[in-house]
């Protein structure tokens, strides 16, 4: 992460800290009090437009809940079950790769 990458992130931060709004110009207004100069103007703007009416507290207090993943599958002694499954899973991508290849269209890359 750049210098100010960094600069611009704190001072989004600081802003949400104090409940304020988080926009370009005050990005900057924090920015150039810190004594910061080299951030360009294009990093405060593409910050503000990506927090822009999104809680930064709450996506910093939910950064590891992700919701939408499936539990990991406990090793009990079903095992064996599951493994039969998976094997005929691949059985089946095997046939599914053989009626695919070029062989069975009557044609293949050295044909004359």
């Amino acid at each position: 992460m750049s210098h100010a990458e960094l600069a611009v992130s704190y001072a989004a931060l600081i802003l949400a800290d104090d409940n304020v709004d988080i926009t370009a110009d005050k990005l900057q207004t924090l920015i150039k009090a810190a004594k910061i100069e080299d951030v360009e103007p294009i990093w405060t703007t593409l910050f503000a437009k990506a927090l822009e009416g999104k809680n930064v507290k709450d996506l910093l207090l939910n950064v590891g809940s992700g919701g939408g993943a499936a539990a990991a599958p406990v090793a009990t002694g079903a095992a064996p079950a599951g493994g039969a499954a998976a094997v005929e899973e691949k059985k089946e991508e095997k046939e599914e790769e053989k009626e695919e290849s070029d062989e069975d269209m009557g044609f293949g890359l050295f044909d004359d």
